[in-house]
């Protein structure tokens, strides 16, 4: 039965990322149409000089949506040559259909709050009450939720819905550079499918196989040079699917002596983007300007400002998310010896980030000119 998972985590991956790859062309040529752009206006935080389309994020949902639409009519009408393997599982897929329907309202409503903003702008504020809707929808109605630890459900829905509040600001944050944020959440939502393949979860691991089909996918048109960019659509859609596939994998069982640290694999897999928002918004917070104005004190700047270029720093960040990720994924399988290695290796890693995070750079110590890409 799992060799069978294994080939429709395959095709949701590969149908994921054709689907991005053919889509995101036809959204960048109707940006252009429509004036949808991404206009520096001589912004000293933003990286590129010329006006670029701006509906990734569009372009993303829709592939991904499609996927999910496509694979519920097949389930549906193809239902009689269903392997057997799999065909044992309908009952199940139909117990989380509705699940399955908030979840991608969710998505669409992340999509369309962040595309209002990349239009129009809104307040901070109104931003907020938008990411707090949309999640508590998610976490109320949907299930999912973070309920470790917390039997009380209230206390369970205020961490979850939290959760999904920063995560969606956390990758609107990291979005800075091209194609850090999504080669950052691609990796993640890889290490999340295997988590929840681990666990025996092959909803979850459908979905995040998908989602890391969809951000490969993009990758190839974000990357440096950017032709598009994932604009507050793309990040706001990113965050919250990290949110809802890093709720829904188990990380905790009580059957595992080990599994105590089980419950630190989302923080590390998602541990460079989480650290590098603390940062810039103490680092703001201390200069007394607003969290949200953007500024060059993430991560990927710092290594910049070391003399990397701007694809290299990119990189590095990538090299780091993966570093981190790998190394805690045996926590899941391991006994508790092979946990505490894990766990401190990772600690490790982590503390690395965070003092190259919170370095301060002399100026003789920085290149005076910012090598291009």
């Amino acid at each position: 039965m799992d060799f069978l998972w294994q080939h429709l985590y395959l095709f949701v991956f590969t149908a994921g990322m054709i689907l991005t790859l053919c889509l995101t062309p036809v959204f960048q040529k109707l940006a252009e149409l429509t004036d949808f752009m991404d206009k520096p206006q001589n912004e000293g935080h933003k990286g590129h000089r010329k006006a670029i389309p701006l509906l990734g994020g569009v372009a993303m949902f829709c592939a991904w949506i499609s996927v999910i639409g496509l694979s519920c009519l097949a389930l549906k009408t193809m239902a009689a040559d269903i392997p057997s393997g799999l065909a044992g599982s309908l009952g199940g897929v139909r117990l989380v259909f509705g699940r399955l329907l908030i979840i991608c309202a969710g998505a669409f409503g992340a999509m369309l709050l962040g595309l209002i903003d990349d239009r129009f702008g809104m307040s901070a504020l109104v931003k907020l009450g938008g990411q707090f809707l949309i999640a508590a929808v998610v976490v109320v109605w949907g299930q999912v939720r973070i309920s470790l630890f917390f039997s009380e459900p209230v206390i369970a829905c205020a961490v979850s819905i939290a959760w999904f509040m920063l995560l969606m600001n956390a990758i609107n944050f990291f979005d800075n550079m091209d194609g850090l944020a999504i080669g950052t959440v691609t990796i993640a939502m890889g290490l999340f499918a295997a988590a929840a393949t681990i666990n025996g979860q092959y909803f979850v691991a459908t979905l995040g196989a998908l989602t890391c089909g969809v951000g490969v996918g993009f990758w190839f048109f974000n990357h440096s040079p950017a032709t598009i960019f994932m604009g507050d659509s793309g990040s706001h859609l990113l965050g919250y699917l990290t949110a809802v596939i890093s709720s829904s994998v188990t990380y905790y069982s009580c059957s595992k002596e080990n599994s105590l640290f089980s419950i630190l694999v989302p923080l590390f897999v998602l541990a460079v983007p989480l650290f590098d928002t603390l940062a810039v918004v103490v680092i703001r917070l201390r200069a007394g300007r607003p969290i949200y104005i953007g500024d060059h004190n993430h991560i990927s700047h710092r290594f910049v400002k070391m003399g990397m270029s701007r694809k290299r720093a990119v990189f590095m960040v990538h090299l780091l998310s993966l570093l981190l990720g790998l190394s805690v994924l045996p926590v899941l399988w391991g006994n508790f010896k092979t946990a505490l290695i894990c766990i401190i290796q990772a600690g490790l890693l982590l503390t690395l980030v965070s003092a190259l995070q919170f370095a301060v750079i002399g100026d003789k110590n920085v290149s005076k000119t910012v090598r291009p890409d």
